[in-house]
């Protein structure tokens, strides 16, 4: 007899069917398959069930669904590549017939028929109202259109099964069908998000937190339909058509990646943000300025910037908390009305393990940020590096002199810290920790592990050969990520208590770069119609610059100046960076480069840090990292996508593999 199990998934089971298509036989001791339609409380628990199978999105390191982070130049380390998955995808361990347990392929057709199967049986139910019903609908088709997001995102065009459920252990003809044109993918997945907008509540209650309101389908509607009028996917010369321009499908010869420009694409995208903006739900997390906030710096030549309060400038926030306590689990991710759509995420809480120094702290001090990032980030007026001012100058390999600097309860000690990380953004003391760092781990109530300053060099506390562990508890770059630690948080020691973290699967500051970077490509106004309403975009200067400067301003940092608005070019340029800087190791970056099409660019660049090999005194000058993971990296076209398992080819006459995979 069959029946349902609803809150984990089983093994896989080996079918003789398209693995892609079935969905494995799901059991639970006491309730049959067909007594699932007779109720509306088994109905329910077997659609929050289905949800139970999307993986948990803060993954992002040592999960199986995304390469993520560790497949970009974001950062390194020296784990396994059989825990983090997206350095074996980079050193060219994955391949059409050996994933190496990677990809959502197979789940999210699971999930899929799954959805299908509800929205095939839930009239069944007597005791549902129509109101239930539609709740129902709403989960159900956003579940169905996130699954399908998750594939194209990753693979690609989708097979669209539409509302079929399929059966198992049919002839192999019953399951040939074709892919869809990435068009057509991006287009059928946004209509049902907005299908499923529509029953979808746009507030939650705080028991419910981590579930999909309806700002997170028109979000997610937004991202998608930018990524879909980008270069890679939108007829660019170095993107579509330079890696897709030969690859059309079998059956009829149409292109699967579309080779002309479309710029009301963009036009889409833009509006899409601006219902997102408008819905008047999101804004920007912000902490209040308080007596120890850094002050601002007065030669930046935006007046705004300390003359006004947030949105309009930052006199009245305090940039370094307003930005970092959203990651460490300081605010309250409920009530963070940044998160348009977030989960709690014990991925996230374990990650903080891998930057922490191993025999002091109890970590694994191996979690690297490449140098690029490290000088991506601003001075604290806004000036590159390069390009620092007088009052705030850039200079390194030079120790400060002097007591502790505070601001917004961080600490910089200058006689540990090089010249080079000091007077930089906000930004950077939250996410990234340099030799030299204050280490504080304040719950612990063991003196010997708290208030550590950590050094990267040859023979500092957690150089190279300090581990008693092990010989790979090190980072590579002399770099780790600290965006998600709090100043509480101790892994080690009596008493050390390491706070709950969540991460924000889509947050309001991305709807704002989405907006700006849309509006910025534009050449004309277009009307766009979303739902019921009609939306007039074009490159408004004023509106790109009301959008991108928020995020700046709650960053401590100058807008846009009205040069550089003025200038298309060098808005994206910003943009790029501003994406780089904002989301580090938020999972974004790897799709970022491959829309943009720069992926082979980045990729292709030399793996920087400081020289872990010296000691202090010859640690602070950047070396190309010495190491196979870098050595050994391979940069292919073809990596723009993951390749569908070799078997699930096999199996589909019609069925075309990833180019060059």
């Amino acid at each position: 007899m069959k029946r349902i199990l609803f809150s984990v998934l089983l093994a896989t089971v080996t079918l003789t069917s398209c693995d892609y298509l079935n969905v494995e036989k799901h059991f639970d001791d006491t309730l049959k398959f067909d007594s699932i339609w007779t109720r509306k409380d088994y109905i329910e628990r077997y659609m929050w069930g289905t949800a139970s199978m999307f993986p948990d999105e803060g993954q992002i390191l040592s999960g199986p669904w995304t390469p993520g982070p560790m497949a970009t130049d974001e950062g390194i380390c020296t784990f396994s590549t059989g825990e983090f998955k997206g350095i074996g995808f980079v050193l060219g361990e994955v391949s059409a017939t050996d994933s190496r347990g990677l990809g959502v392929w197979t789940g999210m057709y699971q999930i899929i028929r799954k959805c299908n199967t509800i929205l095939a049986n839930m009239d069944k139910a007597k005791d549902l109202t129509n109101l239930e019903k539609l709740d129902i609908i709403g989960y159900t088709r956003f579940m169905r259109a996130y699954a399908y997001y998750k594939i194209v995102m990753d693979y690609g065009p989708v097979v669209l099964v539409d509302d079929k459920v399929m059966e198992n252990n049919e002839p192999s003809d019953y399951y040939n069908t074709q892919r869809a044109t990435y068009d057509e993918s991006v287009d059928y997945i946004c209509a049902e998000m907005e299908e499923a907008a529509k029953f979808m509540p746009q507030a939650l209650a705080v028991n419910v937190f981590g579930r999909p309101s309806k700002g997170a389908a028109y979000a997610l509607i937004a991202r998608l339909r930018l990524q879909q009028a980008s270069p890679m996917f939108n007829g660019g010369v170095q993107g579509a058509k330079l890696y897709f321009g030969s690859w059309t499908r079998s059956t009829d010869g149409v292109h699967y990646v579309s080779q002309t420009y479309d710029e009301r694409k963009y036009a889409v995208a833009a509006a899409a943000a601006q219902r997102v903006m408008e819905m008047g739900a999101y804004q920007l997390n912000t902490v209040p300025r308080e007596a120890d906030t850094k002050i601002l710096p007065q030669n930046t030549g935006d007046g705004n910037l300390t003359g006004s309060s947030f949105p309009n400038g930052a006199a009245d926030i305090d940039p370094f908390r307003s930005y970092n306590d959203m990651f460490t689990g300081e605010t309250v991710a409920f009530r963070n009305k940044e998160f348009i759509w977030a989960r709690m995420s014990d991925a996230v809480r374990n990650t903080t393990k891998h930057s922490f120094n191993v025999d002091l702290m109890g970590g694994w001090n191996g979690l690297a940020v490449s140098q690029k990032m490290v000088d991506a980030y601003y001075m604290v007026d806004g000036r590159d590096i390069s390009n620092s001012s007088k009052e705030f100058p850039y200079m390194e390999n030079k120790m400060g002199k002097g007591g502790d600097i505070q601001f917004s309860g961080y600490t910089l000690r200058p006689n540990k810290v090089d010249s080079m990380y000091h007077n930089r953004e906000m930004r950077f003391y939250a996410n990234v920790g340099f030799s030299g760092r204050l280490w504080k781990a304040n719950t612990t109530t063991e003196a010997r592990y708290k208030n550590q300053i950590i050094e990267y060099f040859l023979g500092g506390n957690s150089g190279k050969t300090a581990s008693s562990l092990s010989n790979q508890d090190y980072p590579l770059t002399g770099y780790v990520l600290t965006k998600y630690v709090h100043p509480d948080d101790a892994w080690k020691g009596t008493g050390g208590v390491v706070m709950d973290k969540s991460y924000a699967i889509i947050r309001y500051a991305e709807i704002l770069l989405i907006y700006t970077e849309a509006l910025n490509q534009l050449t004309q106004s277009h009307n766009i119609t979303l739902g019921e309403n009609t939306y007039t975009v074009g490159r408004d200067q004023g509106k790109i610059q009301a959008a991108f400067n928020q995020v700046r301003y709650r960053a401590g940092l100058p807008g846009l100046s009205a040069g550089e608005v003025a200038s298309a070019a060098k808005v994206q340029e910003l943009i790029e960076r501003e994406s780089m800087i904002e989301f580090l190791f938020e999972n974004k970056r790897y799709y970022d480069v491959r829309r943009w099409a720069t992926y082979e660019d980045s990729e292709r660049e030399p793996v920087v840090g400081m020289n872990i090999e010296a000691p202090l005194n010859g640690y602070f000058q950047r070396v190309s990292v010495n190491s196979r993971i870098v050595r050994e990296r391979v940069v292919d076209r073809k990596m723009i996508f993951l390749p569908v398992s070799q078997n699930e080819v096999r199996k589909v006459k019609d069925f075309d593999q990833n180019p060059g995979w």
